[in-house]
């Protein structure tokens, strides 16, 4: 598995699926929940409200997936990142959870390229250096049949810096 870092807008981003950081509601939100939805389009959203008929919201580590709408990718899949509230062996396993679920998801959708953004990093204020951590270990880890590259999607300078010295 390749593994690629990008600064920029994971809503352009050419992949077979990106992975949103939604909230447990899966109604959009702020951040990259609300860029993906607006981008995407009301189709998502649409999605979304069906998942939510059919299983209740969506915890804290699980994976949903809808299509893309108008992003340029088949699949969006939606995550649900913990707030960080100073539980740091709960909050990672949760982290963790989400790229492991996003990743199981993929491979069981045929996807050869996923891109992820830095989940629970922006208002859920888990700690940037930690996060990344747990992401590349989580991406490195992953034993994969399918997917050929992961690309690690970095809307700010701290952790695009993070990104490059962990997978330097």
């Amino acid at each position: 598995m390749n593994i690629e870092l990008i600064k920029g807008d994971i809503t352009k981003t050419q992949a077979d699926a990106l992975v949103n950081a939604a909230n447990s509601s899966l109604l959009g939100g702020g951040g990259v929940d609300g860029a993906i939805h607006r981008a995407g389009g009301k189709q998502i959203l649409e999605e979304c409200i069906q998942i939510r008929n059919r299983q209740g919201k969506c915890n804290t580590g699980e994976a949903v997936v809808t299509s893309a709408g108008n992003l340029p990718a088949k699949y969006v899949i939606h995550t649900v990142g913990p707030v960080w509230n100073g539980k740091e062996d709960k909050s990672s396993k949760l982290l963790e959870a989400c790229y492991k679920n996003s990743l199981q998801l993929a491979e069981s959708l045929g996807v050869k390229t996923i891109a992820f953004p830095n989940i629970s990093t922006g208002i859920y204020k888990f700690p940037k250096e930690l996060a990344g951590k747990i992401a590349v270990e989580t991406v490195k880890n992953f034993q994969s049949e399918n997917i050929d590259k992961v690309i690690f999607v970095c809307f700010d300078d701290d952790n695009e810096e993070i990104y490059k010295k962990l997978l330097d």
